[in-house]
């Protein structure tokens, strides 16, 4: 969900500027443990990261430098979609992580944290903590909206986004608001005044600017604009073009769109978050390469790794390889359930109906019918919905 996205992108600024991953992150025991040799000479970023954990190694005990680390792991793991960066996050706030309630800076982070690893409930604990004592907290109202939004509750949402009138740039209050209303009966209005707002503000944070430019991509696809939706997306890749979401919202449109081998040249040798090779199996799949069963089988094992840690976070896109992949409809619309009880993505709808059409499973078919009805959601994108809605 961009609005996710969005909400640890804004974790990453300054704390002055506070007043998104699909498996469990490994979490070393304390943030000094060496976890794996990276090449921090030629590399900038674990230059900067080397850096960092040293000034924390000499001050443990400053919050400043601990909420800095977790910041930039954040942004690591935005980056490159490997979770194993929220667990390095999670162990440079270990003195303060069970503490029931910390500075609010370490609380806010935390609930990012827990928001990526879908703790919800756990994470909206932490932000009640932080507006209760500071309702002027823009990353906190911010990142509450995100957990409401993910989870259905979009007048909580909407609600949330509203706080931050007058505390956060105009950009991002309306990011916010169009990617509550676009899933919400809102979509074109969300559209329209999301393109009106970054028309205003063209010099804002690249961040923002560019989350707010594949939000526009992704609402416009769901509402058939096709042509819109290609121009945002180029925009937003020629601003990011590392971004894991981002890639992987692209190939999604281009493997919805029949443009497969555009996804293969596009996520060769990027496979490293579960996502993108999720999508590059399925691109590999569809041009009939001879690669596309090892790379289904690394996924494969993936997968049953993460089971075996009990792991339930990447039940989406394990759907979607049981479904595009395995063509076990019945372990697919299974796993699409079980997804679709913690979080109501537009994605999760989409898994959950093309499994429900697939499985012929009423039950999952009726979850689908009724969201559609209590949300007033709008998404073109899901060709199977037709199908249910017919069958209603």
């Amino acid at each position: 969900m961009t609005l996710a996205r969005l909400c640890l992108i804004l974790a990453l600024m300054a704390p002055a500027a506070q007043h998104g991953l699909h498996a469990e992150p490994y979490i070393p025991s304390k943030g000094s443990q060496v976890v794996e040799r990276l090449p921090a000479r030629v590399d900038p970023v674990q230059r900067e990261l080397a850096g960092l954990r040293a000034q924390l190694s000499k001050n443990p005990s400053s919050i400043a430098l601990a909420a800095a680390l977790a910041r930039r792991y954040i942004g690591q793991a935005r980056i490159e979609g490997d979770p194993r960066y929220l667990g390095y996050a999670e162990a440079a706030l270990a003195p303060w992580w069970k503490q029931p309630a910390p500075p609010d800076e370490i609380l806010v982070l935390r609930a990012t944290l827990r928001q990526s690893t879908h703790q919800f409930a756990a994470a909206l604990a932490d932000l009640d903590t932080v507006v209760r004592r500071d309702s002027g907290n823009a990353q906190a109202w911010l990142t509450r909206a995100t957990v409401l939004a993910i989870t259905g509750d979009f007048a909580g949402a909407k609600a949330s986004c509203m706080r931050l009138y007058s505390r956060a740039p105009e950009l991002v209050v309306q990011t916010c608001l169009s990617e509550v209303g676009s899933v919400s009966g809102q979509a074109r209005a969300s559209y329209e005044q999301l393109k009106q707002a970054l028309e205003r503000h063209p010099p804002a944070d690249e961040g923002v600017r560019t989350w707010a430019v594949t939000l526009l991509a992704e609402m416009a696809a769901r509402v058939g604009d096709d042509t819109a939706a290609e121009r945002y997306y180029r925009q937003a890749l020629a601003q990011d073009s590392a971004d894991s979401y981002l890639l992987a919202a692209w190939a999604d449109f281009l493997l919805d769109h029949g443009r497969a081998p555009e996804v293969v040249k596009l996520l060769a040798g990027k496979t490293r978050a579960d996502a993108l090779l999720l999508r590059y199996a399925l691109a590999l799949k569809a041009t009939g390469s001879p690669n596309a069963t090892q790379a289904a089988n690394t996924l494969s094992d993936r997968f049953e790794a993460a089971m075996l840690r009990g792991d339930t976070v990447h039940q989406r896109e394990q759907a979607r390889f049981e479904l595009g992949l395995r063509n076990d409809p019945a372990a697919a619309v299974r796993l699409a359930k079980l997804n679709w009880a913690v979080q109501k993505e537009p994605a999760d709808l989409r898994i959950l109906a093309d499994a429900a059409v697939a499985s012929g499973d009423r039950e999952a078919a009726a979850l689908v019918r009724d969201w559609l009805k209590t949300s007033g959601i709008e998404d073109r994108t899901i060709t199977s919905l037709q199908q249910l809605k017919a069958g209603a």
